[in-house]
């Protein structure tokens, strides 16, 4: 461990949350490890150089340099082919990476001798439970989710009494009860909104219930979730079924927020336009699936569209609207996986790992 260098670097516009914080910098360096940063990694988000120097890193301004000698490079997105082309043989990248979607970048990695983990590929199990990072990063995606659509909309969420008689609450339509979307409706909640939910997993009822939300029921016949904890990707019929039920409960809605996507594919399109028409102008709806296609028929990544009176946001990224609090979970889960690989006195930890061999 004495001779391990983990590089963090910089990310590119539009990334605003960062891989590492002076926090975390720190325990690395008590695990007897080198930590570099580059300069400015933090500062935008109130993490001074300073105070990475005073947690035990090294800052450097050269990202070749930092690119070539690291042994371990920490990143929020994936690598460019010139980074890519940096690395010396046998150093890991670490980071989000869709391998279902990057075949060219895995290719280039595999050429230049290094290697990659994919944090959306790590397993679901207990023992990866404090280096979940995709589920982290949703839980503030639904936050976020809310509270973009709160800005949006022409409503105040509580219920209110005024001189002027009674303001009634907010409705909110959550579609898909995940992570993101547990937290959305947990948010619209504490707001003071009234909710509603629907999710493909019957088992996912009382979890929306004990948030004090309302469950859709809609009867689809078979279901069931992957080992991933994604729901399973419907078929024709039954995906007509469920639009045809939430079209009453869109129409109801003052926001609705989709949170649904199938894990290595292309989220689901659960909202279409014919639904949209029947909802009341001034309502808002937040594609939080926008990412991976999105659930809403006419959503555009980074825009937010007007259709029949009806906004529809398209934001990338939810998590970094708030990447002050996003980047210290991620660099936290980071910890607990660096913690996991350095710590186990193995030979060779990344191929003798049960959780980077599932």
């Amino acid at each position: 461990l004495l001779t391990m260098k983990i590089v963090v670097l910089k990310e590119s516009p539009p990334e605003t949350r960062i891989a590492m914080t002076p926090q975390v910098a720190q325990k690395l360096v008590k695990l007897g490890v080198e930590v570099e940063v580059e300069v400015g990694l933090g500062e935008a988000l109130g993490f001074t150089d300073a105070s990475f120097f005073e947690a035990g890193a090294t800052l450097k301004k050269d990202r070749r340099e930092l690119l070539q000698s690291a042994d371990i490079i920490l990143r929020v997105q994936k690598p460019t082919s010139n980074e890519i082309s940096l690395l010396k043989k046998g150093a890991l990248y670490i980071s989000f990476l869709n391998p279902f979607e990057e075949g060219p970048l895995l290719s280039a990695l595999k050429k230049q001798g290094a290697l990659a983990i994919s944090l959306q590929m790590l397993p679901r199990t207990t023992l990866a439970q404090k280096m979940d990072a995709l589920s982290s990063q949703a839980s503030l995606a639904g936050y976020a989710a809310v509270i973009e659509a709160a800005k949006e909309t022409y409503k105040v969420f509580p219920m209110m009494t005024t001189p002027a008689g009674t303001i009634s609450p907010v409705k909110v339509f959550v579609v898909g009860a995940g992570v993101a979307g547990l937290q959305a409706i947990a948010t619209a909640k504490r707001l003071g909104a009234i909710v509603e939910a629907f999710d493909t997993r019957p088992v996912v009822e009382e979890q929306v219930k004990s948030l004090g939300a309302k469950f859709l029921k809609i009867d689809l016949g078979e279901i069931g979730q992957t080992k991933e904890g994604y729901a399973k990707p419907l078929t024709e019929e039954q995906l007509a079924k469920q639009q045809e039920a939430m079209a009453k409960s869109c129409a109801e809605a003052d926001i609705v927020i989709t949170t649904a996507q199938v894990f290595g594919k292309k989220a689901p399109l659960l909202i279409t336009q014919s639904m949209i028409t029947k909802m009341s102008p001034g309502s808002v709806i937040v594609d939080l699936a926008i990412e991976s296609g999105g659930n809403v028929q006419g959503s555009k990544l980074g825009e937010t569209i007007v259709t029949h009176g009806v906004k529809i946001l398209g934001i990338p990224n939810l998590p970094g609207t708030v990447a002050q609090d996003a980047s210290k979970m991620y660099a936290g889960n980071l910890y607990h996986l660096l913690h996991h690989l350095l710590t186990k006195g193995k030979e060779d930890p990344l191929f003798k790992d049960a959780l980077i061999c599932s």
